[in-house]
């Protein structure tokens, strides 16, 4: 009887999973890639819905007070959220995946664009401070950490080099035309130039459309890029007009990397 005691014991030792919280589905991949079996991972913002604006939901806000880590990456609904969260949960530990990677500001808002993710070189920064944040709170797993990590980081490289590839003929600083400005970093990593439809989080009056689309004929605009979570109102309008392709895509979208490769290649004007 001892003996089956101890066992169940050790087993429960040995198989349980911390508990872990993101706020968005991107880094639930980057988390999963790192921690493995070892992790469960809850996301705040679901899918289709924003990041700027978003509630969590009662079920989300048990997991929080069951959780040991959240990883937070500078999304708008954290300025308001992380201060309850760590009010409901003493012993949560917070840690910023965006710590030490360079962040610009936003062309249309007077705030850093968080975005950070859309850069697969910046996504190594985040996969090690999500690294460290796990062997801080699970020292005994770090070797099975590291090996993770060491993993997604050659697949993150892999990534880049397949992304520069698809672009290699696009000429430096060729623009792509986006509704919401998501995709800087992307663009600066890749030396392009997105070209942002909204003004100030709003739909652009007639006048200013115009001057958009002249702009996009202008730079040989093969597509425009919409997000689910906002409206493309404007951009069938641009479309419909410049006969271009309206591309829906999002940096939350569940499928990261092939995300990332299908709008290099809508850039680059390859199937």
């Amino acid at each position: 009887m001892k003996k089956l005691l101890f066992l169940t014991i050790f087993s429960t030792l040995i198989f349980a999973q911390k508990n872990i919280i993101v706020s968005i589905l991107p880094q639930k991949i980057f988390v999963d890639k790192i921690g493995g079996e070892k992790v469960n991972t809850t996301i705040m913002v679901e899918a289709g819905a924003s990041p700027h604006n978003y509630s969590p939901k009662a079920s989300q806000m048990k997991a929080v007070s069951k959780a040991d880590i959240y990883f937070s990456i500078g999304v708008e609904f954290e300025k308001i959220w992380l201060e309850k969260f760590s009010n409901q949960n003493k012993d949560l530990k917070i840690v910023d995946v965006s710590k030490n990677i360079q962040k610009d500001m936003s062309r249309e808002h007077e705030e850093l664009d968080p975005h950070i993710w859309v850069d697969p070189l910046n996504v190594k920064i985040i996969a090690q401070n999500i690294y460290n944040g796990l062997i801080a709170e699970d020292k005994n797993s770090s070797a099975y950490y590291k090996k993770n990590l060491e993993l997604f980081l050659e697949e993150l490289d892999t990534l880049d080099s397949d992304i520069n590839t698809i672009l290699e003929k696009t000429p430096k600083n060729s623009s792509f035309m986006v509704f919401h400005p998501s995709w800087g970093y992307f663009a600066k990593r890749y030396h392009l130039r997105q070209l942002p439809v909204e003004i100030e989080g709003k739909e652009p009056k007639m006048k200013a459309l115009v001057k958009l689309m002249k702009q996009a004929q202008k730079e040989k605009v093969h597509a425009i890029f919409t997000q689910p979570e906002f409206s493309d109102k404007s951009a069938k309008i641009i479309a419909r007009n410049l006969n271009i392709k309206v591309i829906k895509t999002s940096p939350l979208a569940k499928n990261w990397s092939k995300n990332l490769k299908n709008l290099a290649k809508a850039i680059a004007n390859r199937e």
